[in-house]
């Protein structure tokens, strides 16, 4: 029976096999389906489709920088456990290797072909042969003059919990030097944006109107009111913004001070921390360790 991409794209989709796999199942059971999800079990090859509705909020983020280019790539995982397993951290290494060369975002990194195979057949195999539902989540590209990473709660070099990533304009000796002090400063801050140029209007607009709001509840005349909010808009912008914020190596200053001292000028950033955004399944331990030794 003629195998066709359409009977390989439905096995695929109800097994989450990879490709070359189902069309494999497929050849040697001359194109029954059942008897081809029958065949990708025995192999365990159809674990994945198992474990795809589970919430993968763990893992690492994975930095790399090369000539004026920084990548930052989350890999999600189920459980803080996988994301210290060293066949999980060698894709994660793997992942980031080929975005730092080729990515442009996360759909065109999961197309890309990583040791033979698009990477998300890579992860497809991964989940089966792990036994965890993985996902590859996000990708973060920066460019600039000199990039420059760091990465906080590191699992291993080039991975951990938070990976940030900094463009710096300068001489490129300055810009290493105050660049890791300025990423050291967003991993531990997590501004909001770069400037207040940069920031959302939509959150600029809530924090005004709130701030209005307790200003008018002083009952002081409008002229007054009008300064206390221009005073507390600015303490917000000092607050939330990376070149407003005070400077954590030296409060002092700003970080726009103290990269001016410096000599640089401080472009861009990007700050990725594993799983902000997924909502969790709360568990107790417990149950999270019956759940792991019933397999399921």
């Amino acid at each position: 029976m003629a195998i066709t991409a359409a009977m390989v794209k439905e096995l695929r989709e109800s097994t989450g096999a990879g490709m070359m796999d189902a069309k494999k199942a497929l050849t040697e059971t001359n194109g029954d389906m059942e008897a081809a999800v029958d065949w990708l079990r025995t192999k365990g090859l159809a674990k994945a489709a198992k474990k795809s509705d589970r919430i993968a909020a763990e893992g690492l983020i994975g930095v790399a920088v090369g000539d004026g280019r920084g990548v930052a790539v989350e890999l999600n995982s189920e459980t803080d456990f996988v994301a210290k397993n060293a066949d999980f951290q060698k894709l994660v290494r793997d992942i980031t290797d080929i975005a730092l060369q080729t990515g442009e975002n996360v759909e065109i990194l999961k197309a890309t072909e990583l040791n033979g195979k698009k990477v998300e057949e890579v992860l497809t195999d991964a989940i089966a042969r792990i036994g965890e539902n993985m996902t590859l989540r996000r990708m973060h590209v920066l460019e600039g003059e000199t990039i420059v990473s760091y990465v906080h709660n590191a699992a291993a070099e080039g991975m951990g919990k938070i990976g940030v990533l900094v463009a710096l304009n300068g001489p490129k000796d300055k810009a290493q030097e105050i660049g890791k002090q300025i990423a050291m400063h967003i991993a531990a801050t997590s501004p909001a944006s770069l400037s207040e140029a940069d920031l959302d209007p939509a959150l600029v607009e809530r924090e005004k109107s709130v701030l209005t709001e307790q200003a008018r509840e002083s009952g002081k005349p409008e002229a007054v009111i009008e300064k206390m909010i221009l005073g507390r808009m600015a303490k917000f912008f000092e607050e939330v913004t990376l070149l407003g914020q005070k400077f954590v190596i030296n409060p002092d200053v700003t970080v726009a001070q103290a990269a001016k001292e410096a000599g640089v000028e401080v472009t861009g950033y990007a700050r990725v921390a594993v799983g902000e955004g997924i909502e969790k399944k709360e568990e107790d331990f417990a149950a999270e360790v019956a759940k792991t030794l019933g397999g399921n």
